[in-house]
């Protein structure tokens, strides 16, 4: 059956299923499951709000892959995802939010059927999708397979973006662009936030260059004045003052993927320290983006972002960055290599990163951040093209 939603094409697919089977391979993994919904749509097309319920795609060495999931989004698979319709296995609709049954006995059974159930059996143990219930449910259900921890193995097969996703990409950039526009434009004293949230929200869902917008896999973060020493704040119906910096952490979104970016805008003047650190800001971007090449680590970005900052007398340690691309909520990230200093993931040409270089202290908080790519032949790429500066209204 054809998918009709299908956004890439069916080589696209295989590619990404031969790596999967590469890493399973040399695991020696005979059968893996994957709630974590960026996974399933990755691999198989599927697209669809229904994360709440339990729900996966099962891929052995030799098949296509299996969705599984609940009866009504069944329906849903039938119109998002690439594989026949004996590929989709859902569950009656009589095992969710039921104490008395689980899922995942429905599950181990599909598991059972497939002939794997005394198998070597690969999920994910640290995913926001997969509980404790579930696990020991999978367990009793497979008295006979070995389970073993498949966290993030698909993800990791993820950080190298083909052609095909940086055309997403590149489109969820500009659309990134026109929702920090919006709001360098419509922020004044006095605007309540929700006022201008909901303007954000529909710069998003609009699009930009003729292509629409999805909703984000984290909602709008716009911390004020000393609410931005804290990094991962929302909104209230409070209004805007003059004398506050206010930092915008947002992503435009198409078909999934993610360009997060960054801006912050100050009412009023600016005092002298968030405009020094503009400054600090500034200078270890440039010197992170120009350590971001193929051969050099993630690690190579923290310490040159970390040396300005160390210049300047500002202390600030831990995590700067992460991968992106495809993702569902809660989390536009994809889990797996961080810039900071102790990682040593080596780059690669076609790696898309949110470059976060944030300064947050006690009492404001300044983010001036790049999605950016990985390119041969010189510095990393920003997907985004808008001034890094702090922005400033009356």
């Amino acid at each position: 059956m054809a998918a009709i939603l299908l956004p890439f094409s069916r080589a696209e697919y295989d590619r990404r299923i031969s790596k999967v089977r590469k890493e399973m391979e040399a695991r020696g993994i005979d059968l893996l499951f994957m709630e974590d919904p960026s996974n399933m749509a990755w691999l198989t097309g599927y697209d669809g709000w229904s994360f709440y319920v339990h729900q996966g795609v099962i891929l052995t060495l030799e098949d296509e892959p299996y969705f599984w999931g609940r009866f009504m989004d069944g329906q849903g698979a039938k119109r998002t995802v690439w594989m026949d319709l004996d590929h989709i296995r859902p569950y009656p609709d009589d095992y969710v939010q039921n104490t008395k049954m689980h899922p995942m006995e429905h599950l181990a059974r599909l598991i059972d059927e497939l002939g794997h159930a005394t198998g070597r059996i690969g999920v994910e143990m640290d995913n926001y999708y997969f509980s404790a219930k579930a696990w020991e449910t999978l367990k009793a259900g497979l008295p006979n397979a070995e389970f073993v921890d498949a966290t993030a193995l698909c993800n990791w097969q993820r950080l190298v973006k083909s052609d095909e996703e940086l055309v997403f990409m590149r489109r969820a950039a500009k659309i990134s662009e026109k929702m920090i526009d919006g709001v360098i434009e419509r922020i004044e004293p006095g605007m309540n936030k929700n006022d201008l949230v909901a303007e954000i929200f529909r710069d998003q869902v609009k699009g930009a260059d003729g292509h629409w917008g999805d909703y984000a896999a984290i909602v709008p973060l716009l911390p004020s004045g000393a609410d931005a020493s804290a990094a991962h704040l929302t909104w209230d119906g409070r209004p805007f003052q003059k004398g506050e910096a206010t930092f915008f952490e947002l992503s435009g979104c198409y078909r999934r993927y993610h360009a997060p970016f960054c801006r912050t805008v100050f009412l009023g003047k600016p005092f002298q320290a968030i405009l020094d650190a503009e400054k600090v800001a500034q200078d270890g971007i440039e010197a992170g983006l120009d350590a971001a090449r193929p051969g050099n680590t993630t690690g190579d970005i923290a310490r040159a972002f970390y040396a300005e900052l160390e210049k300047a007398g500002i202390e600030r340690d831990g995590r700067c960055g992460y991968p992106i691309g495809l993702s569902y909520p809660p989390d536009w990230g994809e889990r797996t290599a961080s810039i900071r200093k102790s990682d040593t993931t080596v780059l690669e040409a076609g790696m898309t990163f949110h470059f976060m270089p944030a300064i947050w202290m006690d009492d404001w908080g300044l983010e001036i951040t790049e999605p950016m790519l990985i390119r041969d032949g010189g510095p990393a790429e920003c997907l985004c093209d808008r001034p890094r500066k702090l922005f400033v209204k009356d």
